[in-house]
């Protein structure tokens, strides 16, 4: 397993966009990716688990990566959190 963590910089916190973005770029692997904020956590495909999340500026995301491409996976997501 492969976590590492993000903090929120846009000052809307975690909107459609990069949601969007998150789902897509989860969905290419085989691994399963679970994304954390304060307490709760949803999969990363989830469009509106990830919006439930309620995550704002300032908040800190918690990511695991696990399956048989975490390293590859994991790679690609840290591009694609930089919110």
């Amino acid at each position: 397993m492969i976590e590492f963590s993000h903090t929120i910089t846009d000052a809307q916190g975690l909107h459609a966009r990069p949601v969007a973005q998150i789902c897509a770029a989860a969905r290419q692997w085989e691994s399963g990716v679970t994304v954390c904020c304060g307490g709760l956590s949803t999969s990363a495909t989830d469009l509106m688990g990830l919006m439930g999340l309620c995550a704002r500026k300032g908040d800190e995301l918690a990511v695991k990566v696990e399956g048989p491409d975490e390293e590859a996976c994991a790679d690609a997501l840290r591009e694609v959190f930089t919110f």
